[in-house]
């Protein structure tokens, strides 16, 4: 928090210099707020600071709320749900990323509730019937909010000849706050880029370029039907989860509705309770549900908590709320799945060497170290039941791992992870003797063995060898087009695109430049007008300037002259004594 404090000040000058007054409030307002919450430079922290650091957190904590029991990772998550939905947003992808503010705080924001006051039911209907052009012929009737988020509320329907639906509409004038604040997070990552090394390997900048791709997602209602619609299709294929239907015709960018869920969430425990549903099954589904999707299919439900799951009158176990949702491709699932698996058979040295197969094992650490690592991981696990498993430290581990040996993981991968975590937290809530790994087991090994058996091997090599006739087929249209394509970038290179020494100009400059030298050096070395000189003087100079005579053979061994007749100068190829260059070394002068 030492560089946010200090890139908030500069930051603050520099807006000032050059006229981002908006971003210097926002980021005044976001400074004022964690230093309310303890955040910007923790209590727990002050043993470490330096002297002058610890002057700035003694002043700075006379306007400090008093929060006791509360760790930093809570703390900043108030604060954050504080400052409103672009920083909560944040405080959900700074979960994902305990590489940034570590493992105990990421695991705090994790359970970041994303709630705020709901607005009114008339700005709701002034919202729908702008995007949907109409209410009285689409909805019999429009209840008051029935739950608010950061960026939009639902309200219950009727539909005639339908039923009962859920309408999601966006919050007013939510894009443009979003896309201030987000600049003004922009600017401030800049800062922090700028004056401090040690962070350019955390990737601020692209970090918040990622949040705010995300939100602008989250703020089309028309992509999370879709994204509803499309995990519909996953969810159907095991029946762990259900999905509800999207009804598109009342759906637009602003607005989207959906079937209503009649039943409890699961953060109403004692209303579950009252159904007599099995929460040891509901805990397996939720598990298994998460990771058929993301296994078979390699798209997942990306915020699962208790909230966004219903446990219908029905007795299915329903989700909601798609504006976060997360891809991994067919190699990374290979990955993932042989890490399971290994892990599961306790096979460490199979699960280093899918990692460096994968490429995020850098060359100079061997498997064997590794497996070692992993070992240390994996073994104090196994053996002990959900309740006896210390998530944090395990992650903690980890990551710890993934540091000391130079790993970069992917994004896809990191909020997979996430995920996980989310899930074995909202399972063992429901079962606290809910064992993650037996859970998963199934899964695990149906993908095995259809993706890495005899079958799925022989499938791949009839794959690979049809692409690769696909591939033969189009090389000569390829090459033509590769040919093509060469010759045109050669003929018709714009002139702008060339560089300084293709230019024609830069040569012909050069050209004159080099003749201009020439002149100037011929001039220089052009010996000067001789004065008159005495009777004595010139005879002198006659006889020193009449051939010589070579000497007898044996005298020297050479008959060549070595000076010039004219100035007196050695001749080229002359010997001469040899010289002491530049670099210390004996030879002739170039």
């Amino acid at each position: 928090m030492f560089w946010v404090l200090l890139a908030i000040v500069l930051l603050v000058l520099v807006g000032l210099a050059y006229g981002a007054i908006g971003h210097v409030l926002r980021l005044l307002r976001v400074a004022v707020t964690l230093v309310r919450y303890d955040v910007l430079l923790p209590s727990e922290y002050y043993d470490r600071y330096p002297t002058s650091l610890q002057a700035a957190h003694t002043a700075l904590s006379l306007f400090a709320k008093r929060r006791r029991g509360r760790s930093v990772g809570e703390r900043l998550g108030k604060a954050l749900e504080r400052l409103g939905p672009a920083y909560v947003k944040v405080g959900q992808f700074l979960a994902t990323r305990p590489d940034m503010i570590g493992v105990t705080a990421a695991q705090d924001l994790a359970r970041l509730k994303d709630r705020l006051p709901p607005f009114s039911r008339t700005v709701a209907l002034d919202t729908i019937n702008a995007a949907l052009g109409g209410t009285e012929e689409l909805f019999a009737g429009i209840s008051e909010a029935m739950g608010a988020a950061s960026i939009a509320q639902v309200h219950q329907a009727i539909v005639p000849r339908h039923g009962v639906v859920a309408i999601k509409v966006l919050r007013p004038r939510i894009e443009r706050k979003m896309a201030k604040e987000m600049a003004a997070l922009r600017f401030l990552a800049q800062g922090i880029e700028l004056f401090s090394r040690r962070s350019r390997r955390l990737e601020p900048v692209q970090f918040i370029d990622t949040v705010s791709a995300a939100t602008e997602r989250e703020l089309d209602l028309r992509l999370e039907a879709g994204a509803a619609a499309e995990f519909k299709e996953v969810a159907e294929k095991d029946g762990y989860l259900t999905v509800p239907n999207i009804d598109w015709s009342r759906s637009a960018k602003r607005v989207m509705t959906l079937d209503w869920i009649e039943g409890v969430a699961l953060t109403d425990t004692s209303g579950l309770d009252k159904t007599g549903a099995d929460r040891s099954e509901l805990a397996t589904r939720i598990t298994r549900g998460f990771l058929a999707a993301a296994l078979d299919y390699g798209f997942f439900h990306a915020d699962m908590h208790e909230g966004n799951l219903i446990y219908g009158k029905d007795g299915k176990l329903w989700i909601v709320a798609f504006g976060i949702m997360g891809r991994i491709g067919h190699k990374e699932r290979r990955y993932l799945a042989e890490i399971l698996y290994g892990f599961l058979r306790r096979d460490y040295r199979r699960v280093a060497e899918v990692h460096q197969e994968a490429g995020y094992v850098p060359e100079k650490f061997t498997v064997d170290e590794f497996a070692q690592a992993l070992r240390a991981i994996g073994e104090p696990i196994f053996g002990k039941t959900a309740d006896g498993i210390s998530m944090s430290r395990l992650l903690l581990q980890l990551f710890d791992v993934t540091h000391l040996f130079g790993m970069h993981l992917r994004p896809e991968l990191v909020l997979l992870q996430k995920t996980m975590v989310q899930v074995e937290g909202v399972s063992r809530a429901l079962d606290p003797q809910h064992d993650m790994w037996a859970a998963s087991r199934p899964i695990v090994e149906r993908w095995v063995k259809r993706e890495l058996g005899p079958e799925a091997v022989a499938k791949r090599g009839i794959d690979e060898a049809a692409l690769g006739l696909q591939a033969l087929r189009r090389l000569p249209q390829t090459l033509a087009a590769v040919e093509a394509a060469a010759r045109k970038v050669s003929t018709e290179a714009p002139r702008q695109e060339r560089q300084w020494y293709q230019l024609p100009e830069f040569w012909i400059g050069m050209l004159a430049g080099g003749v201009l030298a020439l002149v100037l050096a011929a001039q220089r070395v052009q010996p000067p007008a001789r004065a008159a000189q005495p009777a004595a003087v010139q005879q002198t100079q006659q006889q020193q300037s009449a051939p010589i005579r070579p000497p007898p053979a044996a005298a020297a061994p050479s008959t060549a002259p070595t000076t010039s007749p004219v100035t007196g100068q050695p001749l080229p190829g002359a010997d001469t004594p040899p010289q002491i260059e530049s670099d210390g070394r004996q030879g002739a002068t170039p």
